[in-house]
């Protein structure tokens, strides 16, 4: 036992360097952060769908509007959802800045995409249309990340961080996500996007033919991927952070948007040729697994070093791989460890519990373009 114990201990931490060795590589070779130019920056479109929910929405929103000074903003606000409504007035009028009151999506249309293809409408074919979730701020520099990756390929989309939250089912999040985007994002080719962050010229959106042909897709980020991909489009992964604040008030919560986001990744793979699920499988689905026999492993063996050395090394490469990328380090000890140990348990509950909830919507999913609204009331997830 003792054996195969150092033989997974030894395994783990090799794939973990490997991992974070390819993940500084890609960095080196993405745009760079640097100030946008006042004439690069006056042709952006932020475009920002809003739903109320979160305690930090009216601060995000205000930040950005700071952060991106010289871009058109486009918020776009649900007709049935009044504390959004609210907020925005609250913020009141700025700068190029106009807000759209959307109605509801008819049944089997995803709601972001639906009101995402009026706001394109409404744009220039000389302008950039920049996709920013309500929760993300991004920063100056990071936009300017985006806009040189439009010079190497159609579409750009960013590199998610959290910011700290104030529970520790948010934490668990957190650490979800700072410890697995870089690694996740930056190794191999873009298979998909990160739907929180994207950005892609007007002209080349509209002739793909907008939003329209991906309407009934449940992953927005997923479907447009696939669309630039399939008309021979190409996607510049930048290493240039957005932060992300999230309120995750309990564990009822937690499980919830962690089902959702496992269900989308086997919806990914769905998508994806034998080889390639092979690679991610490999690259991102062996880790919790070795570290879960690691530490059994060493439990019964009565066998501490394997243990100490997997758990520190993964320790010094996550952190100094976060300096690197995002400026400083995001990872907590305690809680990057639990999060990394009960994936296993999220993965499987993606596979077989088809019902997500998002947001204030509930929705049976069959696949990706096969979804129908469930009316079950209960608490917003966010």
């Amino acid at each position: 036992m003792s054996r195969w114990v150092r033989r997974a201990a030894v395994g783990y931490l090799a794939l973990q360097a490997g991992k974070s060795a390819a993940a500084l590589h890609a960095a080196r070779q993405a745009p760079p952060a640097v100030e946008p130019a006042a004439d690069a920056i006056a042709r952006v479109v932020v475009v920002q769908p809003i739903l109320s929910g979160d305690p930090g929405l009216e601060d995000a929103l205000r930040d950005n509007l700071l952060s991106l000074a010289g871009a058109r903003f486009v918020w776009l606000v649900d007709e049935d959802d009044p504390e959004a409504q609210r907020v925005v007035a609250r913020i009141g009028p700025a700068p190029r800045l106009t807000v759209q009151v959307c109605p509801p999506a008819p049944d089997g249309i995803n709601p972001k995409l639906a009101k995402l293809q009026p706001a394109l409408d409404d744009c220039a074919d000389d302008e950039v249309l920049l996709i920013l979730d309500d929760d993300t701020r991004l920063p100056r520099t990071s936009l300017g990340a985006l806009l040189g990756g439009l010079d190497r390929a159609t579409l750009a989309t960013g590199l998610p961080a959290y910011l700290p939250g104030g529970t520790v089912w948010a934490r668990l999040v957190e650490q979800f996500v700072d410890n697995n985007a870089a690694l996740t994002y930056l190794p191999m080719a873009p298979v998909t996007i990160n739907g929180m962050c994207w950005a892609m010229r007007v002209a080349d959106l509209r002739a793909l033919g907008g939003f329209t042909p991906i309407l009934r897709n449940l992953t927005d980020d997923l479907a447009v991927a696939g669309a630039v991909l399939g008309s021979g489009g190409t996607i510049c992964q930048t290493a240039s952070p957005q932060w992300i604040t999230t309120t995750v008030d309990g564990p009822a919560p937690y499980v919830r948007l962690m089902h959702r986001w496992m269900l989308f990744a086997n919806l990914l793979l769905r998508r994806q040729p034998p080889a390639m699920v092979g690679a991610i499988s490999v690259l991102h689905g062996v880790h919790p697994n070795l570290l879960w026999f690691v530490l059994v492993g060493s439990a019964r063996s009565r066998r501490v070093l394997p243990v100490v050395a997997v758990l520190g090394g993964r320790a010094l490469l996550l952190r100094g791989l976060q300096r690197r990328i995002y400026g400083r380090p995001l990872h907590a000890p305690a809680l990057s460890l639990v999060s990394e140990l009960v994936q296993p348990a999220h993965l499987g509950h993606g596979a077989v519990q088809r019902t997500i909830r998002w947001r204030t919507r509930t929705y049976r999913v069959r696949s990706d373009d096969d979804f129908s609204p469930v009316p079950v009331p209960g608490p917003d997830d966010r």
